[in-house]
């Protein structure tokens, strides 16, 4: 046996034996000086080859991550007729759709915004899924126009359906107006191309305040809040949720995921 494996089966067994004898504390199998030697053992051989210190971390890393991904993905299964069907929500898309993409955002977040291109793209790619959008003015307190471009986008659907909306989606993030830019104007021309003649006081709080209840109970905590997931008899390894800005590519990997 090569010395290194020699070294990681000593680190190995002296680390089991630590955790043995806290968790029962049987009678101890090596004596204290075999202990001390057992301890320096381990430490020069991590300090002659630290890449296991990084390949340590990067498993915990990748283990706290699946935890992550479990809860988020338990959570949305508990939550998926709110997510899937709710008539409030704008969507796009085959309503017999087998993979369902929700995206939470805000019209004011840097991030969205960044987003907004490679969902465009995954939208191309991929017609025959299900694009289901929940407005998230997250950014509401600090910036009327959050708030007021969400009411009008609730507004655009309900009144001008799928086609509205989408005008309307698309309109406001051409402008690339974000982080306090949006303006009035904006809104007025995005509700224009979607065919509403004239801008009168809406209030669809209640939508609103819905879709905030349902992102914090999801586990999100700020924009873009991205679920992937099967629409009919979904499991938790087929769901997966993006908590934060994701790449086209990543997207459609996760769309190819809900199908199988």
């Amino acid at each position: 046996m090569k010395a290194n494996a020699v070294a990681v089966l000593i680190v190995t067994t002296y680390i089991g034996y630590g955790l043995t004898a806290h968790a029962s504390a049987p009678q101890p199998v090596f004596s204290p000086a075999q202990e001390a030697r057992i301890g320096e053992i381990a430490a020069e051989y991590l300090v002659a080859h630290p890449e296991i210190l990084v390949t340590v971390s990067n498993r915990l890393q990748e283990q706290q991550k699946a935890r992550k991904q479990m809860k988020y993905a338990l959570s949305v299964l508990e939550n998926q007729a709110s997510l899937l069907h709710d008539p409030d929500t704008p969507a796009f898309g085959p309503e017999k759709a087998k993979v369902a993409v929700i995206e939470f955002f805000d019209y004011q977040c840097v991030y969205c915004s960044r987003l907004a291109p490679g969902m465009a793209q995954v939208m191309k790619a991929r017609p025959d899924v299900r694009y289901i959008f929940k407005e998230w003015p997250i950014f509401a307190s600090k910036w009327d126009a959050s708030s007021s471009a969400a009411q009008y986008g609730i507004e655009a659907w309900k009144q001008k359906g799928t086609t509205g909306y989408m005008k309307y989606h698309n309109s406001l993030w051409s402008t690339r107006h974000i982080e306090g830019d949006l303006t009035a104007k904006d809104i007025e021309a995005a509700a224009e191309a979607a065919g509403m003649a004239e801008l009168k006081p809406v209030d669809h709080t209640v939508v609103l305040e819905k879709n905030d209840t349902l992102a914090r109970t999801l586990g999100l905590s700020g924009t873009p809040g991205l679920i992937v997931m099967p629409v009919n008899n979904p499991e938790p390894d087929a769901v997966t949720v993006f908590a934060g800005l994701a790449s086209p590519q990543q997207i459609i990997s996760a769309i190819e995921k809900a199908q199988r």
